[in-house]
């Protein structure tokens, strides 16, 4: 019986080491390769044709220093002035239409990437080339939505500014 079972084990275990060396494969992006831009989600193409700040004033935001949008849905909580709330509504909508209209170029920018490799007609220098311009958009992206904090905050006093984050749930 003992001789079986040893028979059996040295017939089995080649086997059970040869399963431990099996490697997936499969790639943490399978589904995003039917995106027309690989390197956005749908999430983000909405957040940047619509403006938004897709995490880009997390800078500012977190230290303590609010932004337009945030501030005009607390009008009533932050005991904003006629003169704020106006200054904060034209704040906001220059920083949407910039963000707008960069957020275009950054789409633009990563579909033209996207192309390049599509139609294997990029080489290095395009390469190079294509990634400076998305890179100065994100920074133009970033810079209009973090100068808008900047803005905000000249406008609030700071009993404003202590609520405003206090509102927003951040401890300091």
């Amino acid at each position: 019986m003992k001789f079986i079972l040893l028979a059996l084990l040295a017939a089995v275990l080649p086997f059970a080491a040869a399963a431990e060396e099996v490697h997936v494969h499969a790639s943490h992006y399978l589904g995003q390769e039917f995106r027309k831009i690989k390197s956005l989600s749908e999430a983000d193409l909405h957040e940047l044709g619509r403006g938004g700040g897709w995490g880009l004033a997390k800078a500012a935001e977190l230290n303590g220093v609010p932004g337009p949008s945030h501030v005009l849905t607390m009008e009533r909580e932050l005991a904003l002035t006629a003169e704020q709330m106006a200054a904060a509504q034209r704040i906001f909508d220059k920083m949407r239409g910039d963000a707008i209209a960069e957020g275009r170029r950054l789409i633009a920018a990563e579909l033209a990437l996207e192309s390049g490799f599509q139609e294997r007609s990029i080489d290095e220098h395009g390469l190079r080339a294509r990634l400076r311009q998305i890179e100065a958009s994100r920074v133009g992206l970033r810079f209009i939505h973090l100068a808008a904090h900047l803005q905000i905050v000249r406008i609030l006093s700071p009993g404003q500014v202590k609520r405003y984050n206090e509102l927003r749930g951040y401890r300091r």
